[in-house]
């Protein structure tokens, strides 16, 4: 008997890979050749980099708003998780086997950030493992609510749209925009709205509407605030976690825990715990042999501590000190708004990546943005000041920008 297999055609409906490389692949190979991607480097003092060719250079483009990356407790507390462990991996499904000390942990963030807080190997873990069981309806009392993912959701998001619309409808809202989302949410009474906090090219949700369309429609929300974890908020809780008292029921945010936390892994804060068995046995990369290991463990533990302290407070002023100082000397679209991250516009990419070399050999490294990582036809330079860095070397790099950007467009 022979059996025929019918191919499954592709629309592209969620995601064309084969078209982004297609477009995007070019800018990345200028950039390779401009001597600017895989750079090996060691750490120097005063938030300094050194390369393999003896080349010292600021990292203007680091995810460690705060500085923490380099903290010297913060380290100590990795090397006292490993010994206290004496293993650097159980290699079992946390779901059945963990060290105790992830119970230390896992209770320390979700006193630190006031709602159950459950650790993952990174927020891309928890976001592929989490939206296909949010999709599922497993956490919309059993109903598989309508998937609305913003335009500008980050990659680590957006890769799992074709996942969750092979469980149930989903669709694109335009960037931040209520109407539609509104619109929406009339018309369905159940309805999931996926985006980031704070968005990884600059900006934020509208926090305050999304909780009013929560309130009156029974609004899911799932979040990615990487980029505001530690930098916002009373213990660093992060810019959506931080506009509300209560963490409401039907909300999740995930975050990064090796950005401004300085630490590694991820975090995933619940609005209700009622389904966790459900995302401990199905959640995929959650529920996977890949817990993060005892150094994590020892050196979130170090920065919790870090984060109940006055010197939180103290780096989250020096941050601001240094954003504004930076809105000062060079505008951009997100100037005045109180996150880190900023994008110089420039004419095109390959200008773009000149740009960025040239900034480079004066010391300082941005990197150079294009399609996909922006909208088709844009590019320009990502550059994210730091609470670490001196309001001299803000104020040097700018001039040293401006410089390059007026020789060069």
């Amino acid at each position: 008997m022979t059996t025929t297999f019918k191919p499954v055609s592709s629309s592209n409906q969620f995601i064309n890979t084969n078209r982004a490389v297609a477009l995007g692949n070019p800018s990345w190979q200028e950039t390779d050749e401009s001597g600017l991607l895989n750079i090996a480097v060691r750490y120097g003092q005063n938030g300094h980099l050194t390369d393999n060719n003896g080349h010292d250079f600021i990292n203007m483009c680091s995810c460690s708003y705060l500085g923490l990356d380099v903290h010297p407790e913060i380290v100590a507390g990795g090397i006292d998780g490993l010994r206290q462990a004496g293993t650097l991996n159980l290699s079992t499904a946390r779901l059945r086997i963990h060290l105790a000390m992830l119970n230390d942990v896992e209770d320390e963030l979700s006193s630190l950030f006031g709602t159950k807080a459950v650790t993952t190997i990174n927020c891309a873990a928890a976001t592929a493992g989490i939206l296909p069981i949010l999709a599922s309806g497993h956490l919309t009392g059993g109903k598989k609510p309508l998937m609305v993912f913003d335009k500008n959701c980050h990659f680590s998001i957006n890769h799992v749209k074709p996942i969750c619309g092979d469980e149930t409808e989903v669709a694109t809202s335009p960037h931040n925009d209520m109407n539609f989302l509104e619109d929406i949410c009339r018309r369905n009474s159940n309805v999931a709205y996926v985006a980031d906090g704070a968005y990884s090219m600059g900006g934020h949700a509208p926090i305050q509407d999304l909780l009013r369309l929560q309130d009156r429609y029974g609004l899911f929300l799932y979040f990615d605030d990487s980029h505001s974890l530690s930098i916002f908020g009373r213990h660093g809780a992060g810019y959506v976690r931080s506009s509300t008292t209560d963490m409401p029921e039907r909300t999740i945010i995930a975050a990064s825990l090796g950005k401004a936390f300085g630490a590694s892994g991820g975090v995933v804060m619940f609005g209700s715990a009622k389904e966790m068995p459900v995302i401990e046995r199905f959640g995929g990369p959650m529920a996977w042999s890949q817990c993060i290991n005892p150094a994590a463990m020892g050196a979130i533990l170090a920065s919790a501590k870090i984060h109940r302290s006055e010197e939180l407070q103290e780096r989250q002023a020096d941050l601001a000190r240094n954003i504004q100082l930076f809105d000062d000397q060079i505008q951009t679209t997100n100037a005045g708004i109180p996150l880190p991250i900023r994008v110089i516009p420039i004419s095109d990419a390959r200008v773009a990546v000149a740009c960025s070399k040239a900034i480079f050999e004066r010391g300082y490294y941005t990197s150079a943005v294009f399609f996909p990582i922006v909208a088709q036809g844009r590019a320009g330079l990502r550059v994210m000041p730091r609470a670490d860095l001196a309001p001299a070397q803000i104020t040097s790099f700018c001039t040293e920008t401006m410089t390059a950007i007026e020789q060069l467009q």
